[in-house]
């Protein structure tokens, strides 16, 4: 499945601080609206509720299965003013993959907020920023520096996934495909608790994991 690694957080985190959308206090629709914006996943990714298994080997994190390419790598990400798991991401020869999943309306549409608000954001950076249509719904693309980024973001009922890849400019056009199919492929597990739009589901790491940074740590 690859080596585990720890990464400390740098300021702004891995994606500067584009890495994660904040959380506001507005409760979960709790009902469908009519002018519903969920995007099309009758080919993935999944909720755990509706996911039949196929057999390909992904990492646990509790609120998302993500699976692990041959050959890449895992790496942990952690906070040490919060004292546990920022981030986990996943590293392969096109760059550095991070997925994650946020509390979000039934109805969708919180990725269009949210992309908007990042393509502002990336901008006021000095990127040079480009947005589409993907599978999913718009994807942004920006390029800072000699850093090729590539954002997709997913709306079902009551939770978003984002997939965010970094890497080199000469490998951007295959790392949206490689970004896509971990997409593709990653599980959610949303839960049934309540609460605010845009809150991080929180990631748990399997214990052998955490075993193995805790070694780290003390070593």
């Amino acid at each position: 499945m690859g080596i585990f690694g720890r990464k400390r957080r740098t300021e702004g985190g891995s994606a500067g601080r584009h890495a994660a959308p904040e959380s506001d206090d507005t409760i979960e629709d709790e009902a469908y609206e009519e002018d519903s914006e969920l995007s099309d996943v009758s080919d993935g990714p999944f909720d755990v509720a509706d996911f039949e298994d196929d057999g390909i080997p992904r990492i646990d994190l509790g609120s998302v299965k993500v699976p692990v390419p041959d050959g890449s790598q895992v790496q942990v990400e952690m906070d040490p003013e919060a004292g546990g798991v920022r981030a986990v991401h996943v590293v392969t020869e096109q760059g550095q993959i991070t997925v994650s999943a946020y509390a979000a309306p039934r109805s969708g549409g919180l990725w269009r907020e949210v992309s908007s608000e990042l393509a502002d954001q990336l901008r006021s950076d000095g990127a040079k920023v480009t947005i589409g249509r993907g599978v999913w719904g718009l994807e942004i693309s920006a390029i800072i520096g000699d850093v090729a980024l590539r954002f997709v973001g997913v709306d079902r009922p009551r939770w978003m996934l984002r997939g965010v890849i970094a890497g080199p400019q000469s490998e951007a056009a295959a790392a949206v495909e490689v970004l896509r199919e971990i997409v593709r492929r990653t599980i959610v597990d949303r839960g049934d608790a309540p609460m605010p739009v845009r809150t991080p589901l929180t990631i748990t790491l399997p214990e052998a994991v955490a075993e193995h940074i805790a070694a780290q740590q003390q070593g």
